[in-house]
């Protein structure tokens, strides 16, 4: 109940503010005292750790020299040796330069002192030296390292030693060099910087060894004392590398304020102390200043509650009470109204803001209404694509709200080139008909609207001039006055929204910004019409697109449901297995590849690698070889799984690629290599053969024999030499990157070379029969020799022991040169192919015949170059190759086609 009164209470309410900021006032005042204590608390502590840090880099710096100055004296060679007399210049010199070292030594393995600087008897002490706990450390360690602090036997005052072990190449211990340093010097400094220091502070500065013992301090009575006895937690820290503040009692119980910090390269520690009572002295003066405040503020916190609550919450009170009884008729009597009446006409700004209520309240009630109205139209455009009923909704709620008796939404009809009625309320079914409107016509308050986009009002239909055209249809329809709005659309056709009054009537600013809300739902309603028809067809499209690339692929593709029924099978499909695509559609999978392996050599291995593919965790993939009457066809079948979007299974998909191509490839590959390795190893043997023969020593030949070898080797050279050109020559072919340089040719004279040249020579068999007045060919000579050397070297291997006719017949825009024989001849189904890279035709002529099958090859390509075509020209008997040759038709265009081609 207490709580539910102080939410309705504007006094309790203001009440419980005031003493919440009073409180937080004074929890302010306490906070910031205790944050300034700890502030000053953490300042002091910072200095104190700045000191110590200050002090532990400067010790730092001490021993780091140190243990950089024996490891340079470990690297002298004098030093190494034991070189006595090298030492004492070496020595000398670092006592010269360090006022902080009192002597220099070099012990052996066992310890025993070899030599030592100053060399007077005084200096040391012993000769043995193997008990010293740097000694034992120094057998175990391969780098510099500093003893704990002790008494110098002869100086009698504290020294630490810097040692480092002596190595040799073989891993030998030789021993140690060494450097006592004095560690007064650290004392003294250490006084110098307490004496900085008012005395009242009490500031107390030491050093600690490894050992916890104090090696520098400003009493030096305690010097090597140890410090765990009285300070242990912190020495403890700082041998354990820490560094930091604490605070903690000292033997007499005072508490003190330790600050302290490591000395890395030794394993020291310096600490710096002093009593809190004299570090943390002001904070109380923050104490008595915040509650001297607090005092202050609650006598002036009284004395504004009295004045506030008459003059201003009481007024309040009763307008809230006035406020909850708007709108209650049992509750809003007589005496509220007087009383209401008494507020409202006060002049002050109690009165105004009464008065700024009512206004607020009849106003909010109205905005709810509209607000209500538009969301109920909101839900109705989205919650259909019907846009006849979403237009209809509009309109209804249209003529509720602004009061109308006729609404119509007119739109482009894009078939007809008109505006016309695509929805109304209320208009005749003749006027709906009739209202027919042109996109040219300058009075039609609907094209107006469109043309500028904003609102058009007629306000009179009457009285206004630019209607006049339009009076007649709308004395008939009933109406005199119309507003229209445009519907902004972007992917529809545009159209406006109209209202129509029965009477004249201005349409206020408010109802006008109604309607163009109105305007809106209505053109998203429209857009989203347009949007779902146009997405529909494009969608239907794309399906389409995608059906027809499906069905073209060259791979076959099948897509099955978890059932393991096809849902989908391309054009490819049916073609392989023989079965109209109607049959195939929901059939099971598994009968559509049965029928496909049905065609395969062996089913039972073709059945298997599909079962592997198949299985999910097998490879998904397997090869297949399909024979069919015309030809045998290689596929990879690929299995993958169909998913959603969120990785659930929907079915398997399978394709079928035709890899025959690649097979081929493959055969080529294997061909090419085996035929150029039997190619290339044939004119090698004969070469290495007779080059052997002709290298023998226990035969001589005559200089015929000699001539005839050598002969041999040269022509196997040739032929050797004419396969790698073909091969050369196919490179560049099949890259594109082969130019010909043409020149006037006489055609015998390259026959005559090109017999010479081949391998085998047709001899006395060819026959060249060429016309008188042939022309002289413009060609690059060494490319068609090449092809004239090649269709020879067919003729004669392929051709049996028959003659051979090379003829030419001239035309006016080309040379055509034959090549025939009486061989076997060449069927129709092998023209094309024989002049593919190492296509070699089988018969009982052609199987011990060498050859890489890259002869015709070859010469189609250079045939081509020039312009030219390649051909088998079909004949009764034997075999004719014919290719022709462009001729240039006047000596201008001879030089323009030269120029072109270079």
């Amino acid at each position: 109940m207490r709580s539910l009164r102080l939410r309705r209470d504007l006094g309790l309410q203001v009440l419980a503010l005031y003493l919440i900021f009073v409180g937080l006032v004074v929890a302010s005042t306490l906070l910031f005292e205790n944050f300034a204590s700890r502030r000053l608390q953490a300042d002091v502590q910072a200095a104190d750790l700045a000191l110590a840090r200050a002090i532990a880099q400067e010790t730092n710096t001490f021993t780091s020299n140190a243990l950089l100055a024996v490891s340079r004296l470990a690297s002298y060679p004098e030093v190494m040796a034991a070189d006595t007399a090298g030492m004492t210049s070496i020595f000398r010199a670092v006592l010269d330069v360090r006022s902080d070292v009192n002597l220099v030594y070099r012990l052996n393995e066992q310890g025993i002192m070899l030599f030592h600087y100053p060399v007077e008897p005084g200096s040391t002490v012993g000769t043995d030296f193997s008990f010293r706990d740097y000694f034992q450390r120094a057998l175990t360690a391969d780098g510099p390292i500093l003893s704990k602090g002790r008494i110098s036997p002869t100086t009698n005052k504290p020294v630490a030693t810097a040692v480092m072990p002596l190595w040799d190449e073989n891993g030998r211990f030789l021993g140690v060099v060494g450097t006592n340093l004095k560690l007064e010097s650290l004392s003294q400094t250490l006084s110098s910087i307490v004496g900085e220091y008012p005395s009242q502070e009490q500031m107390d500065i030491l050093i600690v060894d490894d050992a916890g013992q104090i090696v520098a301090h400003t009493d030096s009575s305690l010097m090597l004392s140890d410090a765990t006895e009285t300070m242990p937690q912190v020495i403890t820290a700082v041998l354990n590398n820490a560094t930091g503040s604490r605070i903690a009692p000292d033997l007499t119980g005072e508490e003190m304020l330790y600050s302290y910090v490591p000395i890395s390269s030794a394993g020291w520690g310096v600490v710096v102390s002093r009593p809190t009572a004299v570090a943390f002295a002001s904070p109380s003066i923050f104490r008595r200043g915040a509650l001297l405040a607090i005092v202050v503020f609650l006598i002036g916190g009284v004395i504004f509650w009295l004045i506030f609550s008459e003059r201003v919450l009481r007024p309040i009170e009763r307008l809230a009470y006035f406020s909850q009884t708007v709108g209650l008729e049992e509750a809003f009597n007589e005496d509220h109204r007087q009383k209401l009446a008494t507020l409202t006409s006060r002049p002050d700004q109690m009165g105004l803001l009464m008065r700024s209520m009512t206004e607020m309240q009849q106003a909010i009630e109205a905005r709810l209404n509209e607000l209500s109205t538009l969301l109920e139209t909101g839900r109705a455009v989205v919650s259909s694509l019907d846009s006849a009923v979403v237009l209809d909704t509009i309109l209804a709620q249209v003529e509720r709200l602004l009061d109308v008796n006729m609404s119509a939404v007119f739109a482009y009809d894009e078939a007809r080139n008109i505006f016309r009625v695509r929805a109304s309320r209320n208009l005749p079914d003749w006027y709906i008909q009739q209202a027919v409107i042109n996109p040219s016509d300058p009075s039609s308050i609907t094209m107006r609207t469109i043309r500028s986009g904003q609102p058009i009002q007629i306000g009179d239909t009457e009285t206004n001039p630019s209607f006049k055209a339009h009076r007649d249809r709308a004395r008939a329809a009933g109406y005199r006055s119309v507003m229209a709005v445009p519907l902004l659309t972007q992917h529809a056709p545009p159209a406006a929204l109209l209202v129509f009054r029965p009477d004249p009537h201005e349409f206020t600013q408010r109802e006008g910004n109604l309607l163009y809300s109105f305007a809106t739902q209505a053109a998203m309603a429209i857009e989203n019409a347009a949007l779902f028809a146009r997405s529909d067809m494009r969608l239907q499209e794309q399906t389409r697109r995608l059906e027809a690339l499906v069905q073209s692929m060259q791979d076959g593709l099948i897509l099955e449901n978890l059932e393991g029924r096809v849902i989908y099978a391309n054009r490819r499909i049916a073609e392989l297995s023989g079965l109209p695509p109607e049959q195939i559609q929901q059939s099971p999978v598994d009968d559509v590849m049965a029928q496909l392996l049905k065609r395969a050599p062996d089913k039972d291995n073709a059945a298997t690698a599909v079962a592997a593919a198949l299985h999910p965790n097998g490879e998904h993939k397997a090869n297949l070889a399909l024979v069919y009457p015309d030809q045998t066809i290689y596929l990879r079948l690929k299995v993958f799984e169909v998913t959603d979007s969120q990785g659930l299974p929907l079915g398997r998909g399978r394709i079928l690629q035709d890899i025959t191509q690649r097979q081929e490839l493959d055969r080529m590959k294997s061909s090419l290599i085996a035929t150029v390795s039997h190619e290339l190893r044939t004119p090698l043997a004969a070469i290495k053969g007779y080059a052997t023969t002709l290298l023998a020593e226990d035969v001589e030949w005559d200089m015929a024999s000699q001539r005839e070898f050598l002969e041999i080797i040269s022509q196997e050279s040739d032929h050797l030499n004419n396969l790698v050109n073909d091969l050369l020559d196919m490179s560049r072919l099949e890259a594109g990157n082969l130019t010909v340089r043409r020149i006037a040719c006489d055609l015998g004279e390259l026959i005559g070379q090109a017999a010479m040249r081949a391998h085998p020579q047709p001899g006395e068999r060819l026959l060249v029969n060429l016309p008188p007045d042939l022309p002289p060919i413009y060609a690059d000579p060494r490319r068609i020799e090449a092809v004239l050397r090649n269709l020879i070297e067919n003729a004669a291997k392929y051709g049996g022991e028959g003659r051979i006719w090379i003829t030419a017949v001239s035309q006016p825009t080309h040379l055509t040169i034959y090549v025939q024989d009486e061989g076997p001849g060449i069927d129709a189904e092998h023209a094309e192919r024989i002049f593919t890279s190492f296509y070699r035709l089988e018969n009982g002529l052609t199987r011990n015949a060498s050859g890489a099958g890259l002869g015709l090859s070859i010469a189609r390509g250079f045939v081509r170059l020039h312009g030219g075509k390649i051909w088998v020209e079909q004949t009764t008997s034997g075999a004719c190759l014919a290719f022709s040759l462009p001729l240039p038709s006047s000596g201008q265009q001879l030089a323009s086609f030269a120029a072109s081609e270079d």
